[in-house]
Formats: structure tokens, sequence, C-alpha cells
């Protein structure tokens, strides 16, 4: 209503430090100022939310913002406005021109996504935004559709289809902490790792195994620790000649 304002009483300072954390966040990402600018607004005349006190500092933008901004504001537009995007996608299973109907924004395991519905397949997609390129708002309107939200849990976008088990000496301890948890591997007496986990296919398995490089030995699946073998002889052979 026209001269309405919210009793400033309604929200403590920890309320507005909590609300204001979350709008620096979206700042990280922004390629405006609108969250700067909305966070003047809900500090003002406030003495005790003060720009030097941020002890809780998220950036939500990865490591090459520069591109990263332009392609949320875009989708951000369409989305409000909605119209359809185009944009040239890089998949492991090849490259593709995808339109389609944006409707959502999504920050998920430490990257950006939009969902939404797609022409060419004709259902509802997730899209990594670091592998779109020529991103363009095509002006083309559609009717919104019944969106549901994406299942985002770790059992349907990465089913552990294959299970390994390796083992890994202690200096690898953080990294599987980091990407496990504590209770994926258990210390032996002799100082090494005991690792049990799931991935979803075996070549992402060979991938993960191949980056600790010799400070690890897969155990199980029989066939993939042959099929590392053969890899690591392909590598070998690759090295050797030069």
């Amino acid at each position: 209503m026209e001269g309405y304002k919210m009793e400033r009483t309604l929200l403590t300072s920890s309320d507005l430090q909590a609300i204001l954390a979350g709008l620096r966040s979206l700042d990280s990402v922004s390629g405006t100022n609108r969250y700067e600018q909305l966070m003047e607004k809900l500090s003002v005349g406030s003495s005790e939310i003060l720009p030097g006190d941020q002890h809780i500092l998220i950036d939500l933008s990865s490591w090459d913002k520069r591109t990263l901004a332009p392609k949320i504001e875009l989708i951000h537009s369409a989305i409000e406005r909605q119209e359809m995007i185009a944009f040239q996608y890089f998949a492991p299973k090849g490259e593709s021109r995808r339109e389609i109907e944006p409707y959502h924004l999504v920050f998920q395991w430490s990257s950006w996504y939009v969902w939404g519905w797609c022409r060419q397949k004709k259902d509802f997609r997730l899209f990594k935004l670091n592998r779109m390129m020529e991103l363009i708002c095509i002006k083309e309107k559609f009717e919104k559709r019944n969106v549901p939200l994406p299942d985002l849990t770790p059992e349907k976008i990465f089913p552990s289809k294959v299970q390994a088990k390796a083992v890994f000496a202690p200096k690898c301890k953080w990294r599987l902490m980091e990407e496990f948890g504590v209770e994926s591997f258990t210390e032996q007496k002799d100082g090494t790792l005991l690792l049990q986990a799931g991935f979803t296919d075996k070549e992402s398995l060979i991938n993960w195994i191949l980056t600790f490089g010799t400070k690890v030995e897969l155990l199980e699946p029989k066939d993939v620790r042959k099929e590392l073998f053969k890899v690591s002889r392909k590598i070998h052979k690759k090295y050797a000649e030069k």
C-alpha cells in the first residue's frame, strides 16, 4: 500500500545481518548493483548494521566471474519476461544447440545451473552455465508450464552404479574427507586408508583414481582394475616416446 512502512522492530539486528549476508552473496554474481541498493535500504538508520560487521562471507561466483554474471543477468531477465533463450551447450556426450524455456536459476554443487523446458528433448533439463556459450535471448514468448522442481538429490543426479574399493596413502585423507566424508574410509594398521564408495560409471571412477597418481591402488571392481591397467600402459607409452 502507498505510504506503508515496515516496522523496524519486526527485524532484530541478527535478522538484518542474516538478510544482508544473503544479499551480499547474490551481489557476488550480479552484473548490476540492485542488491547493493537493497542492502542500503534495509540497513539505513540502523547503527548496528555496519559495513565492517561482515563475519559471514559468501561468494557464489565461479573462477570465471567475468562471463558468469552476464549469463545470470540475461537468464534472470528472460525468466521474468517469459522469453526463450538459446545457447551452444558442451556436455560429455557432445556439443549441441539448445533452445529452452527458462524457469529457475539454481546454485548447486558449487556451480550455477538453469532449469528449463528443452525444446529439443521435449522435457525439463538442468544446464550448467559454465558449459554454455553464445547465450542469447531470442525474444520468443512462451506460456508458462506447470513446472516441477528439479530433483537434486545425490541418488538422482549421481546414482551409485559402480561400487569401488581402494587403498590410499595416508596423505590422501584430506581429499577423502572432503569428497566422501570421514565415514567413507577406515584407517588400517599400516596407516593406509581403505575406501568403499559408489560412482555413477566406470569412466568416472577411472578418471578419479588417476588424479591420485601412485598414492592409490584400486582393489575392486576387478574389471575396472584391468581397464585402469590398460589406461596406465597407454599413458606410459605416450610419455616414454617423447
